[in-house]
């Protein structure tokens, strides 16, 4: 049986070489940052094997997504990543081969996101492997973008496409069986008996597997977004919370909703699987309230790469946000979000 590294083995095979320069070499107790005049933006995230990502998911992949899901609240508050936290609970089944693959993984996107490992703690659990990650980003002073904020006149946007997770979940799921058994077709046959294709079923488990945090939308956030959040657990629930939140309401027009071409497709198949993509979770796109200058806020969008869409408008009359279909009809969720509990 291979010989598992001990904690300070880990910590400095492992997770040293991938450490930012604040992180003292993660020889210390803690990280020194520099002082800023910038606000400190903090979040963090706990993943749960069996909850949130497949224990058989590649470790790499993992651990990535553990960063990305922290990274896409950074962007939705307008921050700049400084870097993170890690805590790493690993069950008993753990090897050294699982752990330098989760490392590669999560020190490849801490490079491309300029978001260092500063520190953190590796212990082990007689349950399932647990991550969570805290992440640290840069705003500047006065420029934090609040879920609070947004006022009636306000645009709704969104960021990408929506449902495609919640979608890619479903296939993960073999949600197909569960449709089946009540009668109501599937994804694995179209009325012609085509199959989903599989460059779409690709590209859902793909969105599920591996969130896009628009991190380049920051500063665009920053200059004309009222109030913003990313949507992690359903469009339909997450924009009830903003519009909660700040004591306004809202009018979405759900033909407007962007839904990729793999999502539509698999619509077209199980049109019940709508209701799914409105308000599954993982999607990690941005929503968010613009006030007065949409085109401004367009155009920064485009600046930088990221496609978003005007959904909708904030209203004066407080309360659960109106859906309409596209015959204007007014259309309810049996449920708005994934809830934990």
């Amino acid at each position: 049986m291979e010989r598992r590294y001990t904690e300070d083995e880990l910590i400095a095979s492992v997770f040293a070489p991938i450490a930012g320069q604040a992180a003292l070499g993660l020889a210390d107790d803690a990280a020194l940052l520099p002082a800023s005049s910038d606000g400190l933006v903090v979040t963090t995230d706990a993943l749960v094997s069996g909850v949130h990502f497949f224990a058989d998911d590649p470790p790499g992949m993992i651990a990535r997504k553990a960063l990305r899901v922290n990274l896409s609240d950074l962007a939705a508050k307008g921050a700049e990543p400084l870097g993170f936290l890690l805590a790493l609970a690993l069950p008993s089944d753990w090897t050294n081969d699982w752990l330098h693959a989760f490392a590669s993984g999560l020190g490849e996107d801490a490079g491309a996101y300029h978001c260092p490992l500063l520190g953190g703690d590796t212990v082990a659990t007689p349950g399932t492997l647990t991550i969570s990650i805290t992440a640290l980003g840069r705003a500047p002073r006065g420029c934090f973008v609040a879920r609070r904020g947004a006022r009636a006149g306000d645009a709704i946007y969104v960021t990408g496409t929506i449902g495609d997770a919640a979608l890619g979940l479903a296939l993960r799921l073999e949600a197909v069986a569960s449709l089946k058994a009540r009668g109501q077709g599937g994804l694995d046959r179209e009325p012609s008996g085509s199959p989903l294709a599989k460059q779409a079923r690709d590209f859902l488990l793909g969105r599920y597997l591996l969130p896009q945090p628009r991190v380049a939308l920051a500063p665009a956030l920053r200059e004309h977004a009222s109030a913003a959040m990313d949507i992690s657990d359903g469009l339909a629930g997450d924009l009830t919370k903003l519009t909660r939140v700040s004591n306004i309401g809202a009018v979405v027009e759900l033909a407007r909703v962007p839904l990729s071409p793999a999502a539509r497709e698999a619509i077209a198949i199980d049109p019940t699987l709508f209701d799914v993509a409105m308000t599954g979770g993982d999607d990690y796109e941005i929503l968010c309230c613009v006030r007065g200058d949409s085109a401004g806020f367009e155009a920064a969008a485009r600046n930088s790469s990221i496609s978003v869409t005007k959904i909708g408008e904030a209203t004066a009359d407080a309360g659960p946000p109106v859906f309409l279909d596209a015959q204007k009809n007014i259309k309810v969720f049996n449920r708005l979000s994934f809830s934990h509990f």
